[in-house]
């Protein structure tokens, strides 16, 4: 549509509102006739609602006989009786009376029915509405229906660490609080606010239940009632008559635990419902919230969790929106974030279930994450068909490991798999030995910038004889560098390489050096820098512990901050620099070059360059990275350095020479290695000589 034809347009409607304005009105005439006249015109200005057909009311009927509370009259009749927030309605025979509330007055159905004046017509349509609404939603839900209207009330259940509450709408846990851990984030950074660390709170998070039903009737759409059995445990319950019921019973330890016991609880269950359907629905949907000042590490890290019965924790992609059905046994559904988790562990497990996982773009909130499940074997005769555990809690890696031994020990639960410490080997040397001396640590010391000296330095000591190889060797070879440069100026040009070779290879031999012994303890040590890299950034013990200028270890210790988006920058570098990670990019520049001056005369300037660059590189990686970590390597590197200059000072190139003459001064016994090495290169220098013949006969 053009802009001509919308002119056009506007034009014709407002010349037609002209017109209506300018036509004469019809006049108006009075009735004198009395009474009956006034409220003859009166209904004329507010038309009434249609009213109840027969079919509508027979159905009504039918639906309350069906679904309403049976007794016995006086007369020996059966008597129905409907009652719920918005209408209380009895049925003796055919005779259907009672009230419906609107607005909070109680109006007579008779007078309802009878489209009584005196009812306003608002009212009147309203409860209309309500009464058809009502039959409708019992025909669909049956004795549930009553339950789909109700009063919002909670109840809290809380001990030392965890505040609960519990709604009456959805009967469910609404929100959680943790009391002993404080955001880090804030929406408003200006003010810099801390507020406890809140899991979930009202539409972020919601429990559901999908009851084994002709037709399906989920808990989120009832209304129960509250019943406070004790300090520690809170039931949430459909009252359907007849002594029968259905709900929710939660029960919370006091002292200091995290894990929410959850129970479907009934009674004569069996006299209301009729069905052969045994499989209990479950749905969990959760809006991850954000409560760490770094965004892109804290969403990397937070995802979908969840662990096969007697199989392995799985988990969805945490770097991008991921889905996934499971036609297995599920032990427990974990929705994780960076430091905290909620885990809905089965009593019976799950038998199926489908997840789906969304990264939520510039929100307070970092994903969308669901799970629909399902859990055979339901029995409506049971007093307790099924149970749950519900954990809502850090990752702390002692706590998930007291768990697995004592919560269903038999099933081997695997919660420390929610605390991500790298692949096997890494994380074998996390959890056997690097948190045990953190942990052990954290008990006697409360400054964490202590701890990860202290633990440097144990470190440090463990593997500190495959430093001292690794420093004879550099030394070796720092000593035979000259030698090997004359050996390379007699024997030049790829013609003599194997020659070349061969005479290096004899006096490594003879002096008792490996040129490959340097790498070796370094290339042992790198399990441990890796097991550390994970470590670090997972330890939830650093979060929020101030260390000199870093006012939280687990987040990076930015000293210059700056807002927009640079290209590139903002991406991979981010907006700030962090200042423990720069320390770390210095200290490294500095121990590469003491490396390099081993590697004198090597003959590879470029890869020199390539070492020097290194560092660099660690520092655009490294900057979003927790403060702890980088302040971990800017330790160990620099306790190398000194350990580096003290071996240096005590063990001289003078101590290093008379030990490897000492060394060709003993007779030599070839290893295996060293035989196959020196049968490979006269193999291969055999070949080079056939080349040669063979390109001679050509010249020819």
């Amino acid at each position: 549509m053009d802009k001509n034809t919308i002119y056009g347009l506007i034009l014709m409607a407002l010349i037609f509102l002209g017109f209506m304005w300018l036509s004469p009105k019809p006049e108006q005439t009075t009735d004198t006739s009395g009474p009956e006249t006034e409220q003859t015109a009166d209904a004329a200005a507010s038309t009434r609602p249609d009213a109840l057909s027969a079919n509508e009311l027979e159905w009504l009927r039918n639906n309350i006989a069906a679904n309403g509370d049976a007794s016995v009259a006086e007369d020996g009749k059966r008597v129905y009786t409907h009652r719920d927030a918005a209408m209380d309605l009895t049925l003796a025979g055919d005779s259907l009376y009672g009230t419906v509330n609107v607005g909070g007055r109680a109006y007579p159905l008779a007078d309802i029915l009878a489209a009584d004046p005196s009812i306003p017509v608002a009212d009147q349509r309203k409860a209309i509405e309500t009464v058809r609404a009502t039959s409708t939603s019992m025909g669909r839900y049956g004795k549930f229906s009553r339950f789909l209207t109700g009063n919002d009330a909670s109840v809290t259940l809380q001990n030392d660490v965890i505040a609960l509450r519990l709604d009456s709408k959805s009967g469910s846990v609404t929100r959680a609080e943790l009391k002993k851990y404080d955001t880090e984030y804030s929406a408003d950074e200006s003010k810099n606010v801390k507020n406890k660390v809140v899991i979930f709170d009202g539409p972020s998070n919601s429990f559901n239940f999908t009851l084994p039903l002709a037709q399906a009737v989920e808990t989120r759409n009832l209304y129960f009632r509250p019943e406070q059995v004790n300090d520690s445990t809170v039931r949430m319950l459909l009252d359907m008559g007849q002594d029968a019921y259905w709900g929710l019973e939660y029960t919370l330890p006091r002292g200091e635990s995290y894990l929410l016991g959850v129970k479907v609880v009934q009674r004569n269950m069996d006299r209301i419902v009729e069905t052969n359907n045994r499989i209990l629905g479950f749905d969990w949907q959760q809006q991850i919230k954000r409560q760490e000042k770094g965004r892109m590490f804290e969403e990397r890290n937070s995802g979908i969790y969840y662990k096969f019965a007697g199989g392995s924790v799985e988990t969805l992609s945490e770097s991008k929106n991921d889905s996934e059905e499971r036609q297995a046994k599920v032990k427990w559904i974990g929705f994780k974030n960076q430091f905290f988790s909620s885990v809905m562990i089965a009593d019976r497990n799950f038998n199926s279930v489908d997840f789906d996982s969304r990264i939520i773009k510039n929100s307070d909130y970092l994903k969308d994450v669901s799970a629909r499940a399902t859990v055979n074997d339901y029995s409506w005769t049971a007093e307790n068909p099924a149970s749950f555990e519900l954990y809502i809690g850090p990752n702390l890696y002692p706590l998930l490991s007291h768990l697995d031994k004592t919560v269903q020990p038999d099933d081997k639960l695997s919660l420390t798999r929610l605390v991500p410490l790298g692949w096997t080997l890494f994380r074998w040397i996390n959890t056997l030995v690097v948190i045990p001396v953190f942990t052990f640590l954290g008990k006697y010391i409360s400054n964490y910038g202590i701890i990860i000296l202290l633990l440097t330095i144990f470190i440090k000591i463990v593997i500190f004889p495959l430093t001292y190889k690794s420093l004879v060797s550099s030394a070796k070879m720092r000593i035979l560098a000259p030698e090997i440069q004359k050996i390379n100026e007699k024997y030049p040009g790829t013609q003599n390489a194997m020659t070349r070779q061969q005479k290096t290879m004899a006096l490594y031999s003879k002096a008792g050096a490996n040129p490959m012994s340097g790498c070796v303890p370094l290339l042992l040590q790198m399990p441990i820098l890796f097991a550390m890299f994970t470590f670090f950034p997972s330890a939830i013990e650093l979060r929020g512990q101030s260390f000199l200028w870093a006012h939280d270890l687990s987040a990076p210790d930015a000293i210059i901050s700056w807002s927009g988006n640079i290209p590139l920058v903002t991406q991979y570098f981010g907006n700030h620099i962090s200042l423990f990670c720069l320390l770390m990019t210095v200290t490294n520049i500095i121990y590469t070059h003491l490396s390099m001056q081993s590697q004198a005369n090597s003959g590879m300037p470029g890869m020199k360059w390539m070492m020097y660059l290194m560092p660099v590189f660690f520092l655009v990686f490294f900057n979003n990275y927790a403060a702890g970590l980088s302040y971990y390597y800017f330790l160990s590197l620099l306790i190398t350095i000194v350990q580096t200059y003290l071996f240096r000072h005590f063990i001289t190139e003078e101590s290093v020479r008379k030990t490897m003459e000492k060394n060709a001064a003993k007779p030599k016994k070839k290893s295996g290695f060293m035989a196959r090495l020196e049968e490979m290169q006269r193999q291969q220098q055999q070949m080079l000589r056939e080349q040669e013949k063979q390109r001679g006969k050509g010249r020819r």
